[in-house]
């Protein structure tokens, strides 16, 4: 048992550290640059959009519509694990969710004025997956009189 090296502080504080930059940085300032307030969705309409929009980064997408995807998703993975236990029902379910999945969380992060981007956040645990759950549920970004951090 050797002592805590250069190494393993790096590797321990660099995912805690990285993610406050972004977490700390405001969105730009002005109107949301893309596009106008998106409609709350009920759970059809939201269940109808994620599929229409596949794999469109485009635009935005409201929280009711990303959460009622997200629960959709979620219940099905668990009907499907409940059918076929050997996961394979499961494993075909979820690569053909993969990408509108991703999709759906680059437009809820524009709906925060945000980029897209900022879901690889959730990555680096534990300070990135919050913030990144923070800014789901986050209100959406009609103009920057906000002062908030989150």
């Amino acid at each position: 048992m050797g002592s805590f090296s250069l190494f393993h502080w790096l590797v321990v504080l660099i995912p805690l550290t990285v993610p406050l930059f972004f977490i700390f940085r405001k969105p730009p300032a002005g109107p949301n640059r893309f596009g106008g307030l998106p409609q709350p969705m009920g759970f059809g309409q939201a269940i109808s959009s994620y599929f229409k929009k596949y794999v469109d980064f485009t635009g935005r997408a409201s929280r009711s519509e990303f959460w009622f995807s997200a629960l959709f998703v979620a219940l099905v993975s668990i009907a499907l694990y409940l059918v076929d236990r050997t996961a394979t029902l499961n494993g075909i379910w979820s690569l053909a969710t993969f990408l509108p999945s991703i999709a759906m969380a680059a437009r809820r992060f524009h709906d925060i004025n945000r980029s897209g981007w900022h879901q690889l956040l959730g990555i680096l645990f534990p300070i990135g997956t919050i913030a990144v759950i923070v800014w789901y549920c986050r209100a959406p970004s009609v103009d920057d009189s906000r002062a908030s951090v989150f």
